[in-house]
């Protein structure tokens, strides 16, 4: 963080806090959306400001939309004093923000609020807590699941996936799946490491230690077998499109109706039925495959382990108006709220009520949406939080096991165990100028 702040102090100069141009206290609510978005989430927003500056006479809400590098120009706004009142915070980078005293603590709200963290999946709570300490009331999450078309399968007439199912299996779905001819392939591989780290965990590797030490975990035999499995499908068993072939499509494979296969979050669901090459009807979501027996860290349930991708809304350490804050964040993550915004199909809302409506629960017969809906009901107990959550500057672990596939992939040939053992060195470097 110190090394953060040194290179970032000059730029720093360049902020400007916003302030009202009336007598009126302001709310800053930062988030990374950009201005002038229009729909059912900014209409959502807009009526959340104008209730709230309706039941707070002499209030103002203003929404700074910071649409890139958002990590980057939230700690500018902490160089610079100009912290805003609430901010989003990202799983994948929380811990920027909790481990270096940037977010307030807020368990004591919490205990002013009986019953509200009831209202949450448990889970979504994981990324933001240190100890008794809580520091977001979570917004919306996703796992990430294994998408298939189900027209696709029934034509070849193959079984669907099952709920417990290993890496072999896979391999031999998308083998049965694969039709050259057609262009058709199992699995559209993604080489985008926080789409497919929960590979890793489930065949019993992972990526770094608390501290961030990678050699002799990035490298591990475990994740040689992984890492060779994952290229394998592309350059041996070709039941994957190659990195070329997937830039000549000029888009996505699962999407173009041209894979049966792919790994994704929720987000997806919304591109995927608008797709005019996929029946949405027949969209089908499994859980990860799994060469593990016994449940990982943080997991609940069966051996299988996916990552959450999480937001949540906190309080910086040094907002001018922190009860009012607090407010905000309790009318935008509401019930009547969020039941407006989850409409999107982004994510799966973090609170479970609003969950549970969007899967219709209890409602014979469920709509086809709400079927899907209902699939990542189960997956969500074995979610973990990303690493970022705990440990700051965790994308360079990102950026190597990209560019680690990356190469295998582009040259099948090369040693797997020396590429993964150079990545891990070059994640250890990195980390080491941060202590």
């Amino acid at each position: 963080m110190v090394a953060t702040m040194k290179w970032l102090l000059p730029l720093s100069l360049f902020i400007a806090g916003c302030s009202a141009a009336d007598n009126r206290i302001t709310i800053r609510i930062a988030n990374w959306g950009g201005a002038g978005e229009e729909g059912p989430y900014q209409d959502a927003i807009n009526k959340v400001n104008r209730d709230f500056e309706a039941k707070h006479p002499g209030v103002k809400v203003v929404i700074e939309g910071i649409p890139g590098e958002y990590e980057q120009k939230m700690l500018l706004n902490h160089i610079a004093g100009s912290m805003p009142d609430v901010m989003v915070l990202d799983a994948a980078s929380a811990s920027t923000f909790v481990d270096n005293g940037l977010m307030t603590d807020l368990s004591p709200f919490f205990e002013k609020e009986p019953g509200l963290r009831e209202q949450y999946f448990p889970e979504v709570f994981m990324p933001f807590s240190r100890g008794r300490a809580v520091y977001g009331l979570p917004n919306d999450f996703t796992p990430m699941v294994v998408y298939y078309n189900k027209a696709l399968f029934d034509k070849a007439k193959v079984p669907y996936p099952k709920p417990e199912w290993n890496f072999e299996e896979f391999l031999q779905t998308a083998r049965q799946l694969t039709n050259h001819d057609k262009g058709q392939y199992g699995f559209g591989l993604t080489n985008w490491m926080p789409g497919w780290v929960m590979w890793l965990w489930n065949n019993g590797g992972d990526t770094v230690s608390p501290d961030g030490r990678a050699s002799g975990i990035f490298d591990s035999d475990a994740n040689v077998e992984t890492i060779s499995f994952l290229r394998d499908l592309a350059t041996k068993h070709k039941v994957a499109p190659t990195l070329s072939e997937t830039a000549a499509l000029g888009g996505d494979y699962f999407e173009k109706g041209k894979a049966a296969m792919t790994v994704s979050g929720h987000w997806s669901l919304v591109g995927f039925r608008a797709s005019k090459d996929i029946d949405s009807k027949q969209l089908g979501i499994a859980p990860m495959p799994n060469n593990r027996v016994a449940p990982g860290p943080r997991t609940k349930g069966t051996g299988s382990q996916t990552v959450l991708y999480l937001s949540a809304y906190g309080i910086p350490q040094h907002a001018k108006n922190k009860e009012l804050a607090w407010e905000y964040i309790k009318a935008w993550t509401s019930y009547e709220v969020q039941s407006v915004y989850n409409k999107t199909g982004i994510a799966v809302c973090a609170r479970k009520d609003v969950a549970a409506d969007r899967a219709e629960v209890g409602t014979k017969p469920p709509s086809i949406e709400a079927l899907q809906e209902r699939s990542f009901l189960p997956i969500i107990p074995t979610g973990r939080a990303p690493y970022g959550a705990f440990l700051a500057g965790y994308s360079v672990v990102e950026v190597a096991g990209k560019s680690v596939l990356d190469t295998l992939l582009n040259n099948p040939e090369r040693d797997v165990k020396k590429e993964l053992t150079k990545a891990a060195a070059i994640i250890d470097r990195e980390f080491a100028k941060r202590r």
